[in-house]
């Protein structure tokens, strides 16, 4: 599939949304707490946004090691209430020593995600979902898949908003995770249970609904965050569990976020340097509240 095609399908998807207008659905709120969307682990809403771009650099292990940067983006849209799905996909470049460039496109990958439960009081968020790459749709040079698979996924998200006075200081401090397993439709490669958690301490959340300290901006609207990202093969000889620490920030504007993160390795089957990330998350539902924000079947006309 060419760029020009990949660009259609997204712009398509878009299109069809702007003819509905009905009640706005606030996106990533329990409560007080604003779940932001975080870079290398999903975050637990269901909801209308843009990544674009997704920009990441780093090595691969091997002999020799590769440099590979990734350029991609996501659309999520809520469909009915409670549930969003998505597309994203990622334009490749690796480089090794010595020789030329190699471009190309990664797997398209859709997604689909319902909010199953959400406590208000408690800050606190389940939700399942569904992700599948789309074997034989990317570009077999950079290394692409011929076959698909599904991955079933478990998300959550806890504010600690509801502890007592005397801990205020804590009070900041929210947790996400994902927990999947993906599932190759066929030849020999291994299942893979893939999992991720981010640790936030958030200023905004620390001003608003805990005590105004001074911070000035743009410090007061960041969010100081370290993610984990593992992956571990359970069979077919799929090696060791790979992964990274990122440690990062977050910034939130009303309709952007912006954040940047080191891609850490945690041992040597994952890498020997540290690679960087960088995104722009879009609210199209604070963007655009006339035609974002709300599913396109169901909700209050």
């Amino acid at each position: 599939m060419t760029i020009l095609n990949r660009v259609l399908c997204a712009g398509a998807l878009g299109c069809a949304v702007l003819a509905l207008t009905v009640h706005v659905y606030a996106h990533g709120f329990a409560g007080d707490r604003f779940f932001p969307p975080t870079i290398t682990t999903d975050d637990p809403f269901a909801a209308d946004e843009l990544a674009l771009p997704t920009i990441s650099y780093f090595e691969n292990p091997g002999s020799p090691g590769t440099r590979e940067t990734d350029i991609g983006f996501e659309f999520d849209k809520l469909i009915i209430p409670n549930l969003a799905v998505g597309i994203s996909d990622d334009q490749i470049l690796i480089k090794s020593t010595g020789s030329r460039a190699t471009n190309g496109w990664d797997d398209i990958e859709l997604n689909a995600k319902y909010q199953l439960w959400v406590n208000a009081p408690h800050e606190a968020i389940v939700s399942v979902g569904l992700i599948s790459d789309l074997g034989g749709t990317g570009t077999k040079r950079v290394g692409s898949e011929s076959t698909s698979n599904l991955q079933p996924a478990l998300y959550f998200g806890k504010g600690f908003g509801d502890l007592p006075e005397s801990l205020g200081m804590l009070k900041p401090i929210a947790v996400t995770g994902v927990f999947g397993e993906i599932f190759p439709l066929g030849g020999g490669d291994p299942n893979v249970f893939e999992w991720g958690i981010s640790l936030q301490y958030q200023l905004p959340y620390l001003e608003q609904h805990v005590k105004d300290i001074g911070l000035p901006k743009p410090l007061r609207d960041m969010i100081p965050v370290v993610e984990f990202a593992f992956d571990t093969p359970e069979n077919h000889h799929g090696g060791g569990t790979t992964g990274t620490i990122n440690p990062g920030i977050l910034w939130e504007t009303r309709y952007a976020q912006f954040g940047a993160e080191a891609l850490i390795p945690v041992n040597r089957e994952t890498g020997a340097h540290v690679g960087a990330i960088f995104q722009v998350w879009i609210f199209l539902d604070d963007l655009m509240p006339k035609y974002f924000g709300h599913p396109l079947f169901g909700g209050d006309k």
